[in-house]
């Protein structure tokens, strides 16, 4: 069996702290778009590495053991990466590519150093927040706007941005223009209420979409199977 474990986590940059063990001979995860980069710690390899935003479904087979992981809110990974969003985006990445000097290896020593899995995601969630680069202040208001299902245009002009200013800024937060991002948060939000047990019609309805059809249409782009498949 594979364990998995979400917590909250003390730094408003990111979702939560996570952590899973996985056996040896586990199958394949299918990790989907959710507009949120993650930086993960797997402790018997020794790896630190960054899983971008994500723009298609992911699957990935992972080595048995531990992994530990902070996620960033949508939006606020470059606070911790020192990178834009689309740097990542679609990448899984060693977390020393991205960070100047030996920063990232004192880190992985750091957490080999770590008795039990809460010491390991604190210790990582407060480095990666204390780097603390610039991010988009315009963030929150950016997403609220773009939850709304707000056209591009009409984003745009709320902000004072050109559409132009706003595709720019918009891939450096999060990896996606706003287009893109929009479509992968109406889909989060579906995939959420679907796990909960919400029938597929009231889902649609729920996260936005024109219909059934059209939720059917997005969950197989994006995770490249049906809702009941991915479910």
């Amino acid at each position: 069996m594979t364990e998995y474990a979400e917590r909250p986590s003390a730094h408003e940059v990111f979702v939560c702290t996570w952590s899973r063990t996985m056996p040896a001979g586990a199958p394949p995860t299918h990790v989907v778009p959710d507009a949120c980069a993650d930086v993960l710690w797997h402790r018997e390899s020794g790896r630190l590495f960054v899983a971008g935003p994500d723009t298609h479904a992911h699957r990935t087979s992972l080595s048995a053991g531990l992994l530990v992981a902070v996620r960033f809110q949508p939006g606020r990974a470059p606070s911790g990466l020192g990178v834009p969003s689309s740097a990542v985006r679609d990448e899984r990445v060693d977390l020393d590519q991205l960070w100047p000097g030996d920063r990232a290896r004192r880190l992985a020593d750091d957490l080999a150093a770590t008795s039990t899995v809460a010491q390991a995601e604190r210790l990582l969630a407060d480095s990666v927040a204390g780097l603390r680069a610039e991010w988009d202040p315009a963030v929150p208001r950016l997403m609220s706007l773009v939850r709304r299902g707000e056209r591009v245009a009409a984003v745009a002009d709320a902000l004072g941005w050109t559409v132009r200013q706003l595709h720019r800024r918009s891939l450096a937060a999060f990896g996606y223009g706003p287009k893109t991002l929009q479509r992968v948060l109406r889909f989060d939000r579906a995939l959420r209420l679907a796990r909960d047990g919400t029938d597929l019609a009231s889902v649609a309805y729920a996260s936005g979409f024109a219909d059934q059809a059209h939720l059917a249409r997005d969950v197989k782009a994006f995770s490249g199977v049906s809702m009941t498949a991915l479910l």
